[in-house]
């Protein structure tokens, strides 16, 4: 019972779902003597489901995150999966299955409403008892509500994307991962030589072109509609590891994990002509201007923004519907680098 409220109290005290999910893995293969516990995220891709691991824990060794950052393999196709398959098209709270070895996994989807993305998949030696199924059923009730509340607080109300409030928090990440990949040679340090284009990190800046036009001109509630369409654009268009924010207004932010230059441009330049090529009802056509940055850790979040927002400004006062990078810009004569511009409205 001790140890049951001590993760309790654990679980509860979070304020974050990666260390909700390293919480919870912990508790379940503890409580449940596993051998192993996985956080799995279900995927849905071009219609098709796709089983992904995001948290991971073996019997001994310390619960860690799983690396999700290959763009190129969005899992396994949940069909290799049966049973678990039939768990989620029946809407069942679990499955549990034993190999030819007598080894049990027991897969638990956590239900938000009649969507599950998340499940719990625990393996066990041997079966797995009532009581055990009874404790390891309350920390999945836990969970599944203290997930639910993360993604309230953290979620804009319209669109469904994470909010201005949550964004300092993910970049502050994004910067503590950057020390590891900035190219700049520290005092002391030997110098660090670089082998084809390198990766980093971005933000991005998006707005939508001339949207005071559709508020007046059709009304808010549709203008509410472009911005829930435009929403799920960014929501298809960019990458599962990348973080889309809506910053308020017709104002979005992307922060683009790993990846060169070329491919970041290609990510944001896909989003674009989606936005372009997309009918919004009644409203017809509708573009975005994107300004965008690599992301060091050597300059304050305030300065990264404020450049992305000046690439932006530099789309917007020559035609709009464009993707301008900020350093491209600088490096060519085209912007002067300047205090971050954060009262700059965009037209």
């Amino acid at each position: 019972m001790d140890s049951l409220l001590k993760h309790m109290v654990d679980m509860t005290g979070h304020r974050d779902h990666t260390m909700l999910d390293i919480s919870v893995i912990s508790a379940v293969q503890e409580l449940a003597r596993a051998s192993q516990a996985r956080v799995l995220t279900l995927a849905t891709v071009r219609g098709k489901v796709f089983v992904r691991p995001r948290a991971l824990i073996v019997a001994g060794e310390p619960a860690c995150m799983v690396d999700t950052s290959d763009q190129h393999h969005p899992g396994e196709p949940i069909e290799n999966f049966p049973a678990l398959a039939r768990c989620i098209d029946l809407h069942e709270s679990g499955a549990d299955i034993a190999n030819e070895a007598g080894e049990h996994t027991l897969w638990l989807p956590i239900w938000l409403g009649d969507k599950a993305d998340t499940c719990l998949e625990i393996v066990n030696p041997t079966p797995y008892t009532s009581d055990t199924i009874h404790i390891i059923g309350g920390i999945v009730a836990v969970y599944r509500n203290f997930q639910n509340l993360l993604d309230y607080s953290e979620r804009d109300s319209l669109t469904g994307l994470l909010n201005r409030k949550t964004f300092d928090d993910q970049l502050a990440k994004m910067l503590a991962a950057s020390i590891e990949q900035d190219s700049v040679t520290l005092p002391g340090e030997p110098e660090r030589r670089h082998h084809g284009e390198q990766e980093k990190q971005w933000l991005a800046v998006v707005d939508v072109d001339h949207f005071k036009h559709v508020n007046d001109r059709f009304g808010h509630l549709y203008g509410d509609e472009v911005l829930i369409l435009i929403a799920n654009l960014l929501t298809s268009s960019f990458r599962a590891q990348d973080r889309v924010f809506r910053f308020g207004g017709e104002e979005f932010v992307v922060l683009l994990r790993s990846t060169t230059l070329d491919n970041a441009k290609k990510i944001i330049e896909r989003f674009r002509l989606n936005v372009a090529s997309h009918d919004f009802p009644q409203v017809g056509k509708v573009t975005v201007s994107v300004g965008f940055v690599s992301i060091s850790a050597l300059e304050a979040p305030v300065i990264i923004l404020g450049h992305a927002d000046q690439a932006l400004y530099y789309a917007k006062s020559h035609g709009r519907n464009l993707v301008c990078h900020y350093d491209e810009l600088l490096s060519g004569g085209l912007l002067q680098t300047t205090a971050s511009n954060d009262t700059a409205e965009f037209f």
